[in-house]
């Protein structure tokens, strides 16, 4: 009998696990395995899919992936109890209407009934399941409503605006004290938008990275200065889909000759997806590949 298998848009769906999160475990930590079929396609046996389900919900509750993968199923199975989803999670439709509830309050200008909203949001998913769950999701809308011409120009900057202020008071909060490793996050000149970096932000702090904000727009040197000047660990520069991406790889080889050698470069954002390797610089495609990314950091310190 044949053993059924799944494409990769097929798994993609059934766990919600991005393809390039996918592409990138399988490259980084081995696993997922696929097979591949007589196109050479990816081929993903029932087994790992069921398994990818299962990591999936745990990262949910607040696991580090690099460990869950790590980690042998029947152990991922004994977690699952005793890490439930935090309660208040809802199902993909109430999460798509939740998020179109918040589209409606921009669109109907009412800022303060908007920020009260993600307020609420923060409060009840923790700043983690925020950031992934809402923030990050929503910025794809506003961005493809923006594109589709169905968001004016000023709506789009009330909502970056407004949910930068959400995201720098959050930040904020969280507790200080010595933290590793230190990162650096900015942008390229001519590349404006902030979002990405606060919530890359957000999520490096969560997970105990001494973060170090320049804002957007640094010209490549002042970054290496900076970079020498703090002792940073790594360099995180974030590229929006606005950005020309023909532009990014010369400008990363650029920044990768200015830097210290010992400095680790990443580059992440929705302007790097469908770029090929480029070699000295981590391409993070989604903000999963960013925490994964540190967690292979931090081994390779050990």
């Amino acid at each position: 009998m044949n053993t059924p298998g799944f494409n990769i848009a097929a798994v993609e769906r059934d766990t919600g696990l991005s393809k390039d999160v996918l592409r990138v475990w399988e490259r980084r930590y081995g696993f997922p395995a696929p097979a591949r079929d007589d196109h050479g396609e990816r081929i993903y046996p029932a087994e790992q899919v069921e398994r990818l389900r299962l990591v999936k919900r745990l990262m949910d509750a607040g696991h580090r992936p690099g460990k869950l993968l790590a980690t042998p199923t029947e152990e991922l199975n004994a977690l699952a109890p005793r890490r439930p989803v935090a309660p208040g999670a809802v199902s993909g439709t109430d999460a798509a209407t939740e998020l179109g509830e918040l589209m409606s309050l921009i669109k109907q200008h009412d800022g303060a009934a908007y920020q009260q909203a993600m307020q609420q949001r923060l409060a009840r998913q923790g700043l983690g399941r925020f950031v992934q769950d809402t923030v990050a999701p929503l910025t794809r809308q506003v961005g493809a409503a923006w594109e589709e011409g169905s968001v004016e120009v000023f709506e789009e900057h009330l909502f970056t605006e407004l949910t930068k202020r959400v995201l720098r008071q959050a930040i904020a909060s969280l507790p200080g004290g010595k933290r590793s490793p230190r990162i650096i996050l900015t942008s390229v000149p001519d590349e404006p938008h902030v979002l990405g970096l606060l919530m890359a932000e957000a999520l490096f702090a969560l997970e105990g990275a001494e973060c170090i904000p320049l804002g957007t727009q640094m010209p490549l040197l002042e970054i290496a200065r900076a970079t020498s000047a703090h002792r940073a660990d790594i360099v995180a520069l974030s590229f929006s889909v606005a950005f020309p991406q023909r532009q990014i790889p010369g400008l990363l080889q650029q920044l990768r000759m200015v830097l210290p050698a010992e400095a680790a470069l990443w580059a992440g954002g929705g302007g790097v997806r469908r770029l090929p390797e480029i070699p000295g610089v981590e391409l993070l495609a989604s903000l999963e590949d960013s925490l994964a990314a540190l967690e292979a950091w931090r081994r390779k310190q050990v």
